[in-house]
């Protein structure tokens, strides 16, 4: 919690997020003061994670951003009829929590594992191919929840433009799928995903 960008390693995502986005500073500020409950606004916002399975057993985590729980929980109860809604820390220990930092450098062939070593990421891994412009070094660094915001400020500073970073529930496994139980569970996760308080969905399925 806190208004704190520094302190508060969710808010800074979605402040990276916003920015990447063109969002403007006083969008952005006014968010930030109702979300927080100052200036006035009434309006409180709260992140309740759900827990859950799709059809054919699918860990599903969702994650909602909502003024009023009483409301949103019982609607994404319904949603989760074709499957099953866990309680909380049923289905949590199938992913990994973790800050996630994807970003390009513009040297060919940057050193990334000495990068993500000096920046204090857990991890990193290569980024997918059509997600690094050409020219550029593209790298996944993996860190814990809580060092989010100082990694990447610290990879920033090394010269990695930053295109994404956010927490995020990364699935430790993916069960077989048949084709069509593919396609059934696909479409169960969009009905989620269209929840309108809906912020993110993850499934272990690829």
């Amino acid at each position: 919690g806190g208004t704190d960008p520094d302190m508060n390693a969710r808010l800074y995502a979605a402040l990276e997020k916003a920015r990447r986005n063109s969002v403007t500073r006083d969008t952005i500020e006014r968010a930030i003061k109702t979300g927080s409950g100052q200036g006035g606004e009434k309006t409180q916002l709260e992140t309740v994670v759900y827990e859950g399975f799709t059809p054919h057993k699918i860990p599903v985590m969702v994650e909602a951003l909502t003024d009023n729980r009483n409301r949103t929980g019982p609607e994404i109860r319904t949603l989760f009829k074709a499957g099953s809604l866990g309680t909380p820390g049923s289905v949590g220990f199938f992913f990994e929590h973790m800050g996630v930092i994807e970003a390009v450098h513009p040297e060919p062939g940057r050193d990334s594992e000495t990068d993500a070593i000096e920046a204090g990421a857990q991890n990193v891994e290569e980024l997918d191919a059509e997600e690094v412009p050409e020219g550029h070094t593209g790298a996944t660094f993996l860190t814990d929840t809580k060092e989010l915001a100082a990694v990447s400020k610290a990879l920033a500073a090394l010269g990695w433009k930053l295109q994404a970073s956010e927490l995020r529930y990364l699935a430790k496994s993916f069960p077989e799928l048949t084709e069509e139980q593919h396609s059934e569970v696909g479409a169960f996760l969009s009905a989620l995903d269209d929840h309108s308080d809906v912020h993110r969905v993850y499934a272990a399925v690829k």
